[in-house]
């Protein structure tokens, strides 16, 4: 099981996720273009010392991304899902992928996962923040393939 993120915008974010990676022993996949410089201060203070724990690889375009990724399932986590999570059965080689925060997974990326993940909220509240959503939903893959620590 590993995560990706599409094309991100808040560096806190992504150093959320090198710490669930870190903590968790999965692979982060960073797909770019990125909103911010990776040397940015606020990944960094966000990432601690947890970078040498984990293992970010990260793909200059989709196409990269698609083109070097692991054999698995594509699990896009969207407010537009067709599965609800708790509901939802992950296999031990899928890859969660979470969309760009200011704007979602577009249409070509919606196209290419093998499912689609809704985390239900309640009707007035738009989403959750995308490192919570992802260390939810990383959570519960490794809880139910057994990988938990």
């Amino acid at each position: 099981m590993r995560l990706a993120l599409f094309q991100p915008d808040i560096p806190q974010n992504v150093g959320a996720c090198i710490r669930l990676s870190a903590c968790f022993g999965v692979d982060l996949h960073v797909i770019e273009p990125v909103g911010f410089r990776f040397d940015d201060r606020a990944m960094k203070r966000a990432a601690l010392d947890y970078g040498p724990l984990s293992h970010m690889t990260r793909h200059v375009d989709w196409d990269a991304f698609q083109r070097d990724r692991p054999p698995g399932r594509l699990v896009l986590f969207t407010t537009r899902g067709a599965a609800r999570l708790d509901h939802f059965v992950f296999q031990p080689g899928d890859t969660l992928l979470f969309g760009k925060e200011t704007a979602g997974a577009p249409e070509h990326v919606h196209a290419a996962a093998d499912a689609r993940v809704v985390i239900p909220l309640r009707p007035e509240a738009r989403s959750l923040n995308l490192s919570v959503t992802a260390g939810m939903a990383l959570w519960e893959g490794l809880r139910q393939t057994g990988r938990l620590g």
